[in-house]
């Protein structure tokens, strides 16, 4: 794409940008058919993007949020000028590189070092500055031994690390990136968020298209939520992050019961976990919420002095905190017949995520189990009474910061 200079500060700017696709509802392989479709085949438009305008001033970090299918990469591949938008426009005001189908452009009879001239020369950069920076590409994808190998022979780590290197060595001041550690392995990923760290410092200026809600969160400047094609919301990372995470749970309703593995001797057994936030049964809780957890049971004889017990943990993760019944001191002599047990947690401190909570009943001793579910109730956790979000539970700190060279306070700290 084009660069237009400017001096307004903008680094690229969309303007009522439409992306449609032909989407064919009968395709016909047969003459007879031909003919009677009067050679035409049916097809309807599908709108991947609707009338999006958003500009990104230099030096910032703008992530693009959505799920599959909203139109997120799309986006990306127009500001990049691989797709052309039906209507509207793009200006690309800096230096660009995208990091999207990384290494379209490698030839795979070629070897390493020609492809790198070859890719480094579609992005825009001279082939004087390319032998100029080419160590510093090689060293950085950590194939010095390959690099007169022929492409073709390479993995698909080595091919995509080699990619990778050239669109970021290019010297942009303007980077797309799609899915920003979506390649490599632990190391060169941490090398490759290094490198963005960099360009941050260096004020250069990145559109992020991610998955990854953490990372928008903590490296973004500001975050754009597509929906369907049409912009949905924009502005701070953190707050429509979390507006995003609500909306997205609000249409898919969680299936609290997803009873996992239980065992025990079945005398005295969990019927059901139920959760309560201000008297109303729910699914879902906030960080700093006052939960009561009820747990509904049914002994078939007389158990005496039973433990309950009730286990929290992240999802498919570490355990929280497993609370009994015991170590509170309220053990009933014995239990017969059906009741429940409640099980209350003020201003709880988990952080956002989904949960789990296991629940037992033991004898006094907690060597003979009675009944053990594992996973006897699913349940997510919003962000609430903290901006914490790293994690699994806050401690509710509070910050104080002196000294002789300190100022005042803000609300947004650089």
């Amino acid at each position: 794409m084009a660069q237009k200079p400017n001096d307004s500060g903008i680094a690229l700017s969309v303007n009522n940008v439409t992306k449609t696709f032909r989407v064919h509802q009968e395709k016909t392989n047969s003459i007879k058919g031909l003919i009677a479709a009067r050679g035409r085949n049916r097809y309807e438009d599908f709108y991947a993007l609707r009338d999006v305008s958003f500009q990104v001033a230099e030096g910032e970090a703008v992530g693009v949020i959505g799920h599959n299918g909203s139109g997120k990469s799309t986006l990306l591949k127009c500001m990049a000028g691989i797709l052309q938008p039906n209507e509207g426009s793009i200006d690309v005001h800096r230096r660009m590189s995208a990091l999207l189908e990384l290494g379209a452009g490698f030839h795979p009879e070629l070897s390493g070092r020609d492809n790198i001239f070859l890719n480094a020369a579609i992005l825009g950069m001279g082939r004087k500055e390319i032998a100029k920076r080419f160590d510093e590409i090689v060293e950085f994808s950590g194939l010095e031994g390959f690099i007169d190998s022929l492409v073709k022979t390479y993995s698909s780590g080595m091919y995509v690390r080699l990619a990778f290197a050239v669109a970021i060595n290019v010297d942009p001041d303007l980077l797309l990136i799609d899915e920003i550690l979506a390649v490599g392995d632990v190391t060169f990923q941490q090398k490759c968020m290094e490198k963005f760290v960099q360009f941050r410092e260096e004020g250069r200026t990145l559109v992020l298209v991610t998955h990854d809600l953490g990372s928008v969160r903590n490296f973004c400047d500001r975050a754009i939520w597509l929906e369907n094609g049409v912009i949905q919301g924009e502005g701070a990372p953190a707050d429509l992050v979390d507006k995003y995470t609500e909306t997205m749970l609000a249409a898919a309703e969680p299936d609290t019961h997803v009873e996992g593995a239980r065992r025990g001797a079945g005398d005295i057994q969990i019927d059901r976990v139920e959760m309560f936030v201000r008297g109303s049964q729910v699914a879902r809780i906030r960080t700093g919420d006052d939960v009561l957890f009820r747990l509904h049971f049914t002994a078939t004889t007389r158990v005496i002095n039973p433990v309950f017990s009730l286990r929290i943990a992240s999802l498919g993760g570490a355990m929280i905190t497993a609370p009994n019944t015991r170590d509170a001191e309220v053990v009933p002599a014995f239990i017969e017949g059906s009741g429940v047990v409640d099980v209350t947690m003020n201003n709880i401190p988990l952080l956002p995520g989904p949960h789990v909570a296991h629940t037992e009943i033991t004898g006094f001793g907690r060597q003979h189990v009675f009944d053990h579910i594992q996973n006897a109730v699913r349940f997510d956790v919003l962000s609430g009474a903290t901006n914490e979000v790293d994690g699994l539970v806050t401690v509710h700190p509070t910050w104080s910061i002196d000294g002789s060279g300190v100022a005042g306070h803000s609300e947004m700290f650089d």
